[in-house]
């Protein structure tokens, strides 16, 4: 498993992207860099992937909220039920360090039709928006945790968790230098009329 190094700029280097896409496309788990921490991340419609994530995580798709990272509004609404009002909130705070919690549609596989809802996350990282876009629909998206005796600067290091992970059979890491070491702030838009704040993180929401 290799590490791939890309240091920022808005345009993400296309060998990675193509690389780790390609990767992803075989089912493949990569880690990525986003707008608030380093996460894996792996096809959002490959359920045996999903599966192997959950294991590797420890999420249980019954009890856990799952999230998907998408390339834009326009992708998500192929796999969420967005009401106008839910609209309205996500072009007004995507993308960004946010996770808004969204009824699921019939498309997404069944690790996600266990439950009636589903965290989106469009970030404002063109690595990861590049990846969703390569692969032409979403990534299933979840922090890498840190071990207790890690400090930020081993958080910040691919490199690291790829060895930590690495007989978990992860595909790729792409280093693309620090991340805020903040989790995304969560908001539950189920009922759009009354959005509530389940998790304060890195973004701030101004509940109407």
């Amino acid at each position: 498993m290799k590490t791939m190094e890309t240091r920022g700029g808005d345009t993400p280097d296309s060998r990675i992207i193509d690389a780790a896409a390609a990767a992803i496309g075989e089912g493949g788990i990569v880690i990525i860099p986003t707008d608030t921490l380093y996460a894996f991340a792996c096809d959002a419609l490959d359920r045996r992937a999903i599966e192997r994530l959950c294991r590797i995580k420890g999420l249980n798709p019954a009890k856990n909220t799952l999230s998907i990272l998408c390339a834009d509004l326009s992708q998500a609404s192929a796999f969420v039920r967005i009401d106008n009002s839910a609209y309205r909130l996500l072009r007004q705070y995507l993308p960004g360090p946010f996770t808004f919690v969204l009824p699921v549609a019939p498309t997404l596989p069944k690790a996600f039709k266990e439950r009636r809802s589903v965290g989106v996350r469009i970030p404002s990282s063109p690595i990861a928006k590049a990846l969703a876009s390569a692969l032409e629909h979403p990534l299933l998206v979840t922090s890498v945790p840190a071990d207790d005796n890690d400090t930020e600067a081993d958080m910040q290091e691919p490199a690291l968790f790829a060895e930590r992970y690495a007989s978990d059979g992860i595909a790729l890491a792409i280093d693309a230098g620090a991340v805020p070491l903040q989790p995304s702030t969560v908001i539950d838009l189920t009922d759009a009329s009354a959005p509530a704040v389940l998790r304060q993180g890195a973004g701030t929401f101004q509940e109407n």
